[in-house]
């Protein structure tokens, strides 16, 4: 059985290169997507319909409700299923979507964390007012680390500080030493090339699709049903929905604002992947 990952960022076209290729190569699908993976959340996922998956078996889709949550360890859960059914039907595998997290922790194993402390919590706090010196800290203590991050990454710089300053050990050193077996050895990585501006006429017509097809309805209706609290609802799409829900925006900032954010996490996915695989 051989297995490839397709990446690239968000609104790429992933979805439909990973359905020809499953065609073509006799595969199943596993999607590597974080919102994909929730029931109900379809307009917003922009997930692949039943017609448009076109008879092939999809995993990672609708595995979980809104209000449950997703982690590296159910992903894992749900590639080895994935795995296994390829291999008993004598299918390929392809795995596909802009979480790159998940597929780089298939291939180098999932470190251990510390239990952080409150005191941890509070000194990160202060130091993170000032996010250049934060930065710094990283590049005099762990510059392996620093090399794989920019200086605006807030969410990584928090993570590295979290692991150094509980154990006053450097980030890299310590996850290398608690790092898990890789649950996937032997991959193909192919990654879809798109240039900004054509990505960003992609993202412009899908956000106006989604609002056409009803985002602000699907928003309604979670909110009716789970509440803001769950992760989920933090999602590009879903939030940007609240606060126009809220009054904060009206339609045209409501579609900018979705397009602005979607842009930015297209930024990130792009970064992580060049530096990771």
């Amino acid at each position: 059985m051989k297995i490839t990952a397709l990446l690239g960022p968000t609104a790429s076209g992933k979805t439909a290169r990973s359905i020809e290729m499953a065609e073509k190569d006799d595969a199943y699908i596993l999607s590597l997507d974080s919102l994909s993976i929730y029931k109900e959340i379809n307009i917003v996922s922009a997930k692949p319909t039943i017609e448009e998956r076109k008879g092939i078996k999809h995993f990672g889709i609708d595995e979980i409700y809104p209000n449950e949550n997703f982690n590296v360890s159910i992903f894992f859960d749900i590639f080895k299923e994935a795995k296994q059914l390829a291999i008993e039907d004598g299918k390929n595998l392809i795995i596909v979507g802009g979480t790159g997290f998940y597929l780089k922790s298939l291939i180098t194993g999932l470190s251990t964390k510390p239990d952080i402390s409150s005191s941890t919590k509070d000194n990160i706090k202060e130091i993170m007012k000032n996010q250049n010196y934060a930065y710094e800290m990283i590049v005099k203590n762990d510059y392996k680390y620093s090399q794989k991050i920019s200086s605006n990454d807030s969410y990584r710089i928090e993570k590295w500080l979290e692991i150094f300053i509980e154990t006053n050990i450097p980030t890299s050193e310590y996850l290398a030493k608690n790092r898990q077996p890789p649950i996937i050895k032997d991959l193909e990585i192919l990654e879809i090339s798109i240039s900004k501006d054509m990505l960003r006429q992609r993202v412009q017509l899908r956000t106006k699709e989604m609002l056409k097809q009803g985002l602000i309805d699907e928003v309604i209706y979670l909110e009716k049903k789970y509440g803001r609290t769950p992760n989920s609802m933090r999602s590009i799409g879903i939030k940007e929905g609240l606060e126009f829900l809220d009054g904060f925006l009206n339609k045209q900032q409501l579609e900018e604002k979705i397009i602005t954010n979607t842009m930015r996490l297209a930024k990130r996915q792009r970064t992580f992947n060049r530096t990771q695989f």
